[in-house]
C-alpha cells in the first residue's frame, strides 16, 4: 500500500516536470488517496509517456473525480481533453462521446467559463475536418477571445495556433504565419503546459511546411527537438518531431538521414496509436528513397502510408513515371487537381504535379500559372523558388531559353539560402541547358558538372544519371572515359591542374595523370590542341 510520501513526491516531481518519477510515484500511492486533480495530472504525464491507456483511465477518473465533488466545469474540461485525445488515435466514436458530454456539462452552468474554449477546439476541429473554414475559424476565434479574457496560457497558445493554421487554409497567409509568431512567444517563455506546448509546436511546424515557409519550419523544429530531450521519457510529440527533423534533413540533402529519423517516428506513432501520423512518416520516407532511385523500397514506403490510411501523392505518381506507368501517374494526377480545392493543399499538389506531367508531355502552362500566383499571395521563400523553376523549365522547353534564365537564377538564388543543395543542383541542370541552347557550351558544362558533384554525393543516382546525358555524349569520341571527358572540359575553359583538382575533387597528381592520357588518345601536345579537339566534338 502507497504512503502519503508517494503523493507528495508524485505532485513535486509532476510540478517539476520529472514525468517518469510522477508516475512511478502515483502508481505507488493509494489509489484511494488521489482526488480529481491527481488523475487528471496522472493522465496527463501517462500521455506524455505514450502510455494511451493509462492516460484514458486517468481522465476518466478525473471526470467522474470532478463530477463527485460538484466541479462542473472542470469536469467538462476533463471531458474535453478525453474527446481530443481519442480523436488523435482514430476513435471518432468515443471522442463525439466525450465532446457531446462536455458541451451538455456546460449547458447547465449560467456563467461565463473558460472551459467553452476548450470545447470551442475540438469543435473548430470538426469543422476544418468537414471544409467548413468560416466555421472554423469563428471557433477558434472564440478560443483566442477566451483565452485572453481568462488568462489562460494553455487555450491561448493552441487557439493562436489554431486561427493561424486556419487562416493559412484561408489564403491569408502573412496574418496566419503573423499568429504563429504571436502563438510561439508563449511557448517559448514556458508560460504553456506540455500537453499544449507540444500540439502548439506540431500545429504551427506543419503550417508552415504546408505554405513553405521552410525557414520557421526549420527554426521551431529545432526548438521541438531541444523541448523534446529536455524531457527525458517524453514519447508524444516525439514522433512528429523526429517526421519534421527528417524533413529538413531531406531539404538539406541528406536522404539518408532522413530515413533514418523517420524509421524512428513510425514506432512513436504506433504507440499513440495515430494512424495518419504513421502514414505521412511512411510516405515521406518513399520520397527519399524515390529521390535517391531505390524505387523497390520506395514503393513498399508508399504501400506501408496506405495501409494506415494516407494517400501518398503526389511522391506515388512520380514512382510510377520512373517505372514507366505514364498512364497511371497522369490519371492519379488528373484525379488530385480535380480534388483538391483549397489554396494551401493545392500548393503542395501543384508543384509534384507539374513534373509528373511535364515528364508525360502533358501540358502544363495553367498549372505553373497557378503556382505562380499562389507563391506570390504566400510569398514563402520555397514555394517561390518552386514556382521560379517550374516557369523556367516551361520557357526552356519551348525554345525561350533566354526567357528561362531569370527564373532559374531566381530559383537557384532562394534555394541557395534555404540550403537546399539538391534543388540547386537541379535548376543548374536546367541553366546548363539553358546556356547550351544559347550557344555557350563551356559555361553550359561548368554548370552541368557543378550539378553532377552534388548530385553524387547525395547519392540521387536518378538525377545523376539525367545529369550524365547531358555532359557525356552516347558515344564517346577519341576513346576517351567520362572522368577524362570532365578533365577536358575545364582544360577547355582554360582552367589549370590546379584549378581541375580542386574542381573534381581530385589530387594533382590525378589530374595530370588523366591529362597525360587525353594527349596520348587525342594524339596532341598540348592544352591548346586538346581544347580545339573538344570544341571541334562538342565537348565544350
Amino acid at each position: 500500500m502507497g504512503t502519503v510520501d508517494d503523493l507528495v513526491r508524485a505532485r513535486e516531481t509532476f510540478e517539476r516536470g520529472d514525468w517518469i518519477a510522477a508516475l512511478e510515484a502515483w502508481s505507488a500511492a493509494d489509489p484511494g488517496s488521489l482526488d480529481a486533480d491527481d488523475s487528471l495530472h496522472l493522465a496527463t504525464v501517462a500521455q506524455l509517456l505514450g502510455r494511451h491507456d493509462e492516460a484514458v483511465g486517468g481522465f476518466q477518473r478525473a471526470f467522474q473525480g470532478y463530477l463527485d465533488e460538484g466541479r462542473t466545469t472542470a469536469a467538462a474540461r476533463a471531458a474535453s481533453w478525453l474527446a481530443m485525445l481519442h480523436a488523435t488515435t482514430g476513435a471518432p466514436e468515443l471522442s463525439a462521446g466525450w465532446g457531446g458530454r462536455a458541451e451538455r456539462l456546460l449547458e447547465g452552468v449560467e456563467e461565463d467559463v473558460v472551459e467553452r474554449g476548450y470545447v470551442s477546439l475540438r469543435q473548430m476541429f470538426m469543422a476544418l475536418h468537414a471544409g467548413d473554414l468560416p466555421r472554423a475559424l469563428e471557433r477558434a476565434g472564440d478560443m483566442v477571445e477566451r483565452a485572453r479574457r481568462f488568462a489562460d496560457a494553455d487555450l491561448l497558445a493552441i487557439g493562436l495556433a489554431a486561427q493561424g493554421r486556419v487562416t493559412l487554409y484561408s489564403g491569408e497567409v502573412r496574418t496566419g504565419l503573423a499568429l504563429f509568431d504571436e502563438a510561439m512567444v508563449g511557448v517559448a517563455a514556458g508560460e504553456v503546459s506540455a500537453i499544449f506546448a507540444g500540439e502548439a509546436y506540431c500545429v504551427m511546424i506543419e503550417g508552415c511546411q504546408e505554405v513553405g515557409d521552410l525557414g520557421r519550419a526549420a527554426a521551431w523544429t529545432e526548438a521541438l527537438h531541444r523541448w523534446c530531450q529536455a524531457q527525458p521519457g517524453l514519447v508524444a510529440f516525439t514522433g512528429q518531431c523526429a517526421v519534421h527533423r527528417g524533413q529538413i534533413m531531406a531539404l538539406r540533402g541528406a536522404f539518408r538521414e532522413a530515413i533514418e529519423e523517420y524509421a524512428h517516428a513510425i514506432p512513436r506513432y504506433v504507440s499513440s496509436r495515430n494512424e495518419a501520423a504513421c502514414g505521412l512518416a511512411h510516405a515521406e520516407r518513399g520520397d527519399a528513397h524515390r529521390v535517391l532511385g531505390e524505387l523497390d523500397a520506395a514503393e513498399a514506403a508508399y504501400e506501408a502510408a496506405a495501409g494506415h490510411g494516407y494517400e501518398p501523392q503526389p511522391g506515388l505518381a512520380l514512382l510510377w513515371v520512373a517505372r514507366g506507368r505514364q498512364s497511371a501517374a497522369v490519371g492519379a494526377v488528373r484525379r488530385l487537381l480535380a480534388e483538391v480545392g483549397d489554396p494551401v493543399s493545392r500548393s503542395r499538389l501543384l508543384v509534384g504535379a507539374i513534373e509528373v506531367l511535364r515528364s508525360c508531355e502533358q501540358p502544363t502552362t495553367d498549372l505553373v500559372e497557378e503556382l505562380e500566383a499562389i507563391a506570390s499571395s504566400f510569398d514563402c521563400a520555397s514555394l517561390v523558388a518552386a514556382a521560379a523553376f517550374a516557369r523556367g523549365r516551361a520557357a526552356l522547353d519551348t525554345g525561350d531559353a533566354a526567357g528561362a534564365l531569370p527564373y532559374l537564377r531566381k530559383a537557384s538564388s532562394l534555394w541557395t539560402s534555404l540550403d537546399a543543395p539538391y534543388e540547386v543542383a537541379r535548376v543548374r541542370v536546367e541553366i546548363g541547358r539553358a546556356l547550351a541552347a544559347l550557344g555557350d557550351g563551356s559555361s553550359a558544362a561548368l554548370e552541368l558538372t557543378a550539378a553532377r558533384r552534388t548530385f553524387e554525393a547525395l547519392g540521387t543516382r536518378p538525377a545523376l544519371e539525367q545529369v550524365d546525358s547531358l555532359l557525356v555524349p552516347a558515344s564517346l569520341p577519341g576513346g576517351l572515359t567520362a572522368r577524362e571527358v570532365e578533365v577536358l572540359r575545364l582544360v577547355a575553359t582554360g582552367r589549370s591542374n590546379t584549378q581541375i583538382a580542386a574542381e573534381l575533387v581530385l589530387s594533382e597528381k590525378t589530374v595530370a595523370r588523366h591529362l597525360s592520357n587525353i594527349f596520348g588518345k587525342l594524339d596532341v601536345g598540348s592544352r591548346t590542341a586538346a581544347a580545339a579537339y573538344a570544341f571541334e566534338h562538342g565537348l565544350a
